[in-house]
């Protein structure tokens, strides 16, 4: 089977961690005997990606096309736009250019990225799978990036549903992206829940670091950590520094807050940080991505957080499934798919979105409970064992492309 994969942001892992999912299911292809062509941006590629408007090379097997597109969280609403028409455009030649495959397969977000995956797939006559990393346009719309009832956002959704219906299969992370793709009318039998998951070699449970705790001097602390972006739909900037203060304030200096990532609204921890003294809240800025499960396995507890907006509880995010393959108890304040995880699973403890009281009271009774941590601990990994193994649910998806091949020969 010959893949086009198309993802504007497609990542390796010395570029970014947390962004992986489309190198390591294109690597399990490879292994299956499956040929993948990728169609993206040179955004999060090395830099001979970006010599001309079009380049091309090979890593780890994957073909790799790449458009000369800029992209970063730090542009402005109408640059960003800019980079997704671009690349819509530059995908779409490359798509009707390469080796005609036997199924497009296309990821968001952005959500334009299923333009040049639909074009490919009518014009080659093959099938088209769409993968929803976030619900488009309600997302932005939620989140104040677009307005809602403008020309854009009505443009978007009419896209959104567009794309569904002509998708021979859609792929959603998380049950409440498959329901939100379902209420627009799609088959259930065509919709295939396959979450972020877990890398069990790279992220698992061991000492504690002596070199990262030293580095921090976090050595003997109880240590609440996170790692990952540190945006407005993260939420951290007001709930994190409020909480170091109420655990300031009650003598607990022996808790400490390591937050790890950059972002939007790291200025505003800064900012916090110096205005209230918070010696027990650590901002330890982008590091090394090697050093990410290093960091993980010396944390005592991890945070998965996002901003008090509806839309954000559906995610499948990244840093969470790489915390309980590390074997460690989720912090979520998501009142949605993650929170159900943790509940039900006795893995970590959940708190509501914006009460800073309420971390500050969690975080202190995890620390006066160690079999506690380490119950939930081991139930962390045993569930990344037991439900999302890499391996496994790239199985899954190797199955839906397979299957949407045979129903297109079958047609």
């Amino acid at each position: 089977m010959r893949v086009l994969y198309i993802h504007q942001f497609f990542a390796t892992r010395e570029s970014e961690l947390g962004l992986i999912r489309s190198y390591e299911f294109s690597r399990r292809m490879l292994a299956a005997g499956h040929e993948v062509t990728m169609v993206t941006s040179s955004s999060r590629l090395a830099e001979d990606f970006s010599r001309r408007l079009f380049n091309r090379g090979e890593i780890d097997g994957i073909d790799v096309r790449a458009i000369r597109v800029r992209y970063s969280n730090y542009m402005g609403y109408a640059r960003r736009m800019w980079s997704f028409a671009l690349f819509t455009v530059g995908a779409t030649w490359i798509a009707l250019t390469a080796p005609r495959p036997d199924v497009v397969f296309a990821t968001s977000t952005p959500l334009t990225v299923g333009i040049p995956g639909w074009i490919a797939s009518a014009l080659r006559g093959v099938p088209f799978v769409f993968e929803v990393r976030d619900l488009w346009p309600e997302a932005a719309i939620q989140m104040g990036a677009i307005k809602r009832g403008s020309v854009l956002a009505r443009f978007a959704g009419w896209l959104e549903r567009f794309l569904y219906r002509r998708a021979t299969a859609v792929i959603a992370l998380s049950p409440g992206m498959a329901e939100g793709v379902m209420a627009h009318g799609i088959d259930e039998e065509r919709v295939h829940t396959i979450p972020n998951s877990c890398d069990l070699d790279l992220f698992s449970p061991g000492p504690k670091d002596a070199e990262i705790a030293e580095q921090f001097d976090i050595a003997g602390r109880f240590v609440v950590a996170y790692a990952g972006a540190i945006g407005p739909s993260n939420g951290l900037e007001d709930i994190v520094p409020q909480a170091a203060r109420l655990l300031a304030e009650r003598g607990r200096e022996d808790i400490t807050f390591l937050i790890a990532g950059d972002g939007k609204s790291l200025p505003r921890m800064r900012e916090l940080k110096e205005e209230w003294a918070l010696g027990n809240m650590i901002l330890a800025g982008s590091m090394p991505k090697h050093d990410i499960p290093r960091l993980l396995r010396t944390a005592d507890v991890l945070m998965t957080l996002f901003a008090d907006v509806p839309i954000l509880a559906v995610n499948s995010p990244n840093k969470f499934f790489d915390g309980i393959a590390t074997g460690k108890p989720m912090l979520v304040n998501s009142p949605g798919w993650t929170r159900d995880l943790v509940q039900e699973n006795d893995i970590g403890v959940y708190v509501p979105p914006t009460d800073a009281n309420a971390l500050a009271d969690a975080v202190e009774r995890l620390a006066a409970d160690p079999e506690a941590v380490e119950r939930m601990g081991r139930n962390a990994r045993s569930l990344a064992e037991r439900e999302f193994d890499r391996n496994d649910l790239a199985a899954r998806l190797i199955g839906v492309l397979e299957e949407a091949v045979r129903a297109r020969m079958r047609r």
